[in-house]
């Protein structure tokens, strides 16, 4: 065995002169214990938050989603639609076209984004899920009616009721070829149905409905869409397909995969993140001053080892490398500690809910999520620390005398 690593060890379990001194390499592993704990609960509690909203995107936003580079909306033909809904990875295609639009309930008025859906965008979405609709159905059409679901903002902007079945929304499109003064808007009815939360955003601006109404509002072709959202199936890599999808539909179109349709949202998510990481590494940075200060007592309390040490032949490296060694021990055995808290501390949230969350939120605790990548930066970074905190120390441990002398 490497022999400063075996002294090391040794100097780790060894009984100590004063009590003082094992009191005080208690609290530099308890330090770093809490220390690493703090680290791996953050990223996790952030990873809890960034899975629990972007499952809600998902109710909103595709897997892939196809839009024209250039203007708003495109025709798509029947054999292109064919193409893509037969692709090996495809598993559902819908046909969306959206246009900001003003509404109009009972006195009560508000802009917003309206979007016409096919029938196989709630396949696509699962926005007819019952976490997502808060009131009402997802119907967005009723026998010779157009009927709508709204965002909970919005719905509180209007005040709609969609538990009354005769009061309908009025839905004023800009007439893009009519004068100026020659009736500006298209008017449309629409009833509301139902109310979704999804997310801030979306709740705060969009109303859904049926695509042939969308279509009749916007006296455009029945080929006309905004987008295609696309679902794939459960075994398909997604890169594969939207790349397959870029060879097929040709340079004139952008297909964005979930991340990039929000990107600038996981981008601050990512950001928070590791600002949360940094900050509790600083806290960390303050713990390892208990570690300098354990390894120091532990220099003073085995000088005479260490000159006995240097009669023997050992050199002031090896001496420095016993004392560097010992304090990633005692940081080892921290890290160890604290990995094996948060363990228990995620299992506890995630099975009892330990740390609740105020009323008025999507869920009840706090929502945490552990990733094995995470311990890769946590690791490092602890160790770097402990490593820090062990060169003063272990300089000392090199420039103690050797006493003893070989004659």
């Amino acid at each position: 065995m490497n022999f400063p690593l075996l002294v090391a060890r040794r100097y780790l379990f060894a009984k100590r002169s004063t009590n003082a001194i094992n009191i005080i390499t208690g609290i530099s592993v308890l330090g770093m214990a809490i220390g690493t704990a703090a680290l791996i609960l953050v990223l996790s509690v952030f990873n809890g938050f960034e899975d629990l909203l972007s499952g809600l995107f998902g109710h909103f936003n595709p897997e892939l989603k196809v839009t024209p580079v250039q203007g708003k909306t495109f025709e798509i033909d029947s054999a292109t639609l064919a193409r893509i809904r037969t692709m090996p990875g495809v598993a559902v295609a819908s046909e969306t076209l959206e246009e900001i639009a003003f509404f109009e309930y009972e006195g009560s008025q508000d802009f917003g984004v309206l979007k016409g859906v096919d029938s196989l965008f709630a396949a696509v979405t699962g926005i007819n899920s019952d976490t997502v609709i808060l009131e009402g159905n997802y119907i967005l059409e009723e026998e010779d009616r157009n009927c709508a679901v709204i965002g909970a903002g919005l719905r509180n902007k209007l005040t709609i009721n969609v538990q009354n079945p005769i009061a309908p929304m009025t839905v004023f499109m800009p007439d893009q070829e009519a004068g100026a003064l020659d009736k500006p808007f298209r008017t449309r009815l629409a009833y509301p149905k139902g109310t979704f939360a999804i997310q801030q955003e979306y709740d705060n601006e969009y109303v859904l409905t049926n695509l042939n109404f969308m279509r009749d509002l916007l006296e455009v072709s029945p080929q006309t869409v905004s987008a295609l959202e696309i679902k794939c199936r459960s075994a398909a890599s997604l890169a594969s397909v939207k790349n397959e999808l870029k060879s097929m539909l040709g340079n004139g179109y952008i297909v964005k995969d979930h991340y990039e349709q929000n990107e600038a949202f996981f981008k601050i998510m990512k950001l928070e993140k590791w600002m949360g990481f940094a900050i509790t590494s600083l806290m960390l940075l303050l713990m390892a001053f208990n570690t300098i200060g354990a390894l120091w007592m532990i220099v003073l309390d085995k000088q005479k080892d260490i000159s006995v040490l240097k009669s023997m032949g050992a050199t002031d490296n090896a001496v420095r490398r016993i004392f560097l060694l010992e304090g990633l021990l005692l940081t080892a055995l921290g890290m160890g500690i604290g990995i094996v808290l948060s363990i228990l501390i995620y299992v506890a949230q995630k099975t009892w809910g330990i740390v609740t969350i105020p009323d008025g939120f999507l869920v009840d605790t706090y929502p945490i999520s552990m990733r094995a990548t995470d311990f890769i930066p946590i690791t490092l970074t602890v160790i770097a620390i402990g490593l820090l905190a062990s060169v003063l120390p272990a300089r000392r441990a090199g420039q103690v005398p050797a006493y003893l002398r070989e004659e």
